[in-house]
């Protein structure tokens, strides 16, 4: 089965660091989100993923091609890449992989996490919706169903219809099908919200088309959309996995935190909520709630609800920063 994620959008509220990193990349403790939502579905699908599609912008480089290949080969799938020139929503972005959709294939936006603790099983449907349950379901698309099929699609609707918002996993038995009323949307110049091409419009036409549709619901549903959500989905995630650190001299830890290979800390106090990624050095400092990047280089900070890029290096910084890779910044 292929897994096909269109991933071309630019991530402008994840500035900066999306300047140098398609968002679906950047890392929640440890693991990038994209590869988290690949590990979701090995865990709880009943089919197995041998293909990933990864729909990019045009000016995606090698060194992305080459991280979401060796990403790809990790989970013994092969990785094919397709690029959307231009951003036309959603059924749009779909559509630039058409030559991918034929046979089962699953599509996901990748802008957040999501799980479940139970097996989602495709079985006796022609296509699976993912849902979660939202106290406020005018700011969403929602699906109306009656017991496990779904009936109806209603974006942002003003009436309590349904709690049940999609969160932009989809299953397909055919892609086929799905390509066809693209097809008939880009054919016939049918747009929806914000005069683009949406896909709830394709899968409208596939309901009323007589196609089965059923739900599948989240237990958690985690938005990685802006520096705000990165940041608190990650102290979510490290709440949940509550990794093991080692000891650093005259450092104090406060869990949760996740500190990744090779780190070397010396007289500071880390956390609680704090992801440091791989070959990062930090001395005479105090990091709460935060992300640092990996290879990035820390002295006499007091940092709290920040983000530091990669390769980057802070000296004598306080409060709430937001720094992108390649970075020098120096204060006092």
């Amino acid at each position: 089965m292929k897994l096909i994620i269109p991933m071309a959008g630019r991530g402008t509220r994840v500035r900066p660091h999306s300047h140098t990193t398609p968002k679906p990349l950047l890392p929640v403790a440890g693991t990038m989100i994209i590869e988290r939502i690949v590990e979701t579905f090995a865990r709880t699908l009943d089919r197995t993923i041998d293909e990933i599609v990864y729909i990019l912008g045009p000016d995606f480089g090698k060194e992305i091609k080459d991280t979401l290949k060796a990403m790809s080969d990790r989970h013994n799938a092969k990785a094919h890449f397709r690029v959307q020139e231009e951003a036309l929503g959603t059924a749009h972005a779909v559509y630039c992989a058409k030559e991918d959709l034929d046979g089962e294939v699953i599509i996901v936006f990748a802008d957040t996490l999501f799980d479940s603790y139970d097996k989602v099983s495709v079985e006796e449907a022609d296509s699976v919706i993912w849902l979660k349950e939202v106290k406020d379901p005018s700011r969403f698309g929602v699906a109306v169903h009656e017991g496990e099929k779904i009936t109806d699609f209603v974006e942002k609707p003003s009436e309590p219809i349904s709690n049940l918002a999609i969160i932009g996993v989809y299953y397909f038995k055919e892609g086929k099908d799905l390509q066809k009323e693209i097809q008939y949307l880009l054919d016939h110049k049918v747009t929806g919200h914000g005069d683009e091409y949406q896909l709830t419009d394709a899968l409208d036409r596939l309901l009323k088309d007589g196609k089965v549709f059923k739900k599948a619901t989240v237990d958690e549903w985690l938005d990685c959309g802006t520096l705000p959500a990165w940041l608190n989905t990650t102290g979510q995630i490290l709440k949940k996995e509550k990794h093991e650190y080692d000891s650093y001299e005259d450092t104090v830890i406060h869990p949760p935190v996740f500190i990744g290979d090779g780190v070397t800390i010396t007289g500071s106090e880390i956390g609680p909520n704090v992801s440091i990624e791989a070959g990062t050095k930090i001395q005479n400092s105090s990091i709460k709630n935060s992300i640092i990047q990996k290879e990035a280089v820390l002295e006499g900070c007091d940092l709290n609800h920040s983000t530091i890029g990669k390769n980057t290096k802070v000296l004598r910084a306080k409060g709430k920063i937001h720094i992108g890779d390649h970075s020098v910044i120096q204060e006092g």
